[in-house]
């Protein structure tokens, strides 16, 4: 495995993996993030320096915590406590753990090599009672390119106090390699029958909606142009998709979601232990940012958030995010890419 590091602008470091098929990805220490994936083309959404992250937009590719999502009015109850953590002045709401959270940090890392696999660990420390969360949490997000084309993310925290930890990674994908076109001809596959409403403000409702027979039911596969184009209440809501969507499955040897190219050339699997995703499909409308000096367009990407649904700090149903005082935390997602798929 060939592995470069470069300088990537104000005091940050660009770290490039590439594997034998010829198969790169570029992570940077600025908020664990993924700045790069591809082999002939560019899969995924990125600026090229740290100063268009932070000025443009922080939390594309990046590692997000202590919680991903919103957390209502920024309150919530852990072993009979209230907590009150810090809430964006737009909506009132926590938005992933607090700004500026993981996603700008910098985080110091180490690189492992092998003829397999290749790794960046990135490690940080969030204090206790930052932006009002308890505990000394300290995090690793492990960055791994196989041989096998696949691109896994290993996230582990443990916390000297109880306290809530939801992480994922703001991936975005877009199988064109061009940020000028939708991902609407983008053909999407989820193993998920059930999905989280939201409210206006983008609160969970905290039921578990059915997906079947709705525009959000991708059990057989279908472009997203036909969710896009459809009146189904939940998308209009947000012109699109940003919804968690529970899977009937969790399990690394179960595909969660796959995604294929228009053009049939790309395809990408997606593999977690984890209980849901949330779908966004960049609905940025006019105010999309450029990259790499073209306009990203409205629904130019599409992330796969690997987490516990949002909400679950106050609906059981959605599962738990209470990490106990010194107990290891870890999770798994892997994105494998098929380049000229014979099945689909």
């Amino acid at each position: 495995m060939q592995i470069i590091e470069k300088d990537f602008g104000n005091g940050y470091q660009l770290i490039t993996l590439t594997n034998d098929a010829g198969v790169h990805l570029s992570v940077t220490d600025l908020g664990a993030r993924i700045v790069s994936l591809g082999r002939d083309k560019e899969l995924v959404l990125g600026f090229g320096s740290a100063t268009e992250y932070l000025e443009k937009d922080v939390f594309i590719g990046a590692s997000i915590g202590r919680t991903a999502g919103r957390i209502e009015n920024g309150r919530f109850v852990l072993d009979g406590k209230v907590h009150q953590v810090t809430t964006d002045p737009g909506n009132g709401h926590s938005l992933h753990g607090g700004l500026p959270g993981f996603e700008t940090k910098k985080w110091t890392y180490t690189i492992e090599n092998s003829d397999d696999e290749a790794s960046v660990i990135f490690t940080t420390i969030s204090p206790d009672g930052e932006h009002g969360f308890p505990g000394n949490l300290t995090v690793e997000v492990r960055h791994t390119l196989t041989q096998e084309n696949i691109w896994r993310v290993t996230t582990t925290g443990i916390s000297d106090q109880p306290t809530l930890f939801n992480p994922t990674n703001h991936v975005y994908f877009n199988l064109t390699g061009d940020v000028t076109q939708s991902i609407a001809e983008h053909k999407l596959w989820l193993n998920s029958t059930a999905f989280a409403p939201l409210r206006q403000d983008s609160i969970p409702t905290g039921e578990k909606a059915s997906t079947v027979g709705t525009a959000f039911d991708f059990q057989k596969g279908k472009k997203l142009a036909e969710v896009f184009a459809s009146d189904f209440d939940q998308k209009k809501q947000v012109d699109g998709i940003d919804h968690p969507f529970f899977l009937d499955e969790n399990d690394l040897a179960i595909p969660a979601a796959k995604l294929l190219s228009p053009d049939g050339t790309t395809e990408l699997t997606v593999a977690t232990d984890l209980s849901s995703i949330v779908i966004f499909t960049a609905n940025f409308g006019t105010d999309a940012p450029e990259m790499h000096g073209k306009q990203l367009a409205n629904h130019g990407g599409i992330t796969f958030e690997t987490q516990t649904a949002p909400g679950a700090e106050q609906y059981t149903d959605f599962g738990s995010i209470r990490l106990a005082a010194n107990e290891p935390f870890e999770t798994i997602t892997e994105y494998k890419l098929a380049f000229n798929p014979t099945a689909n």
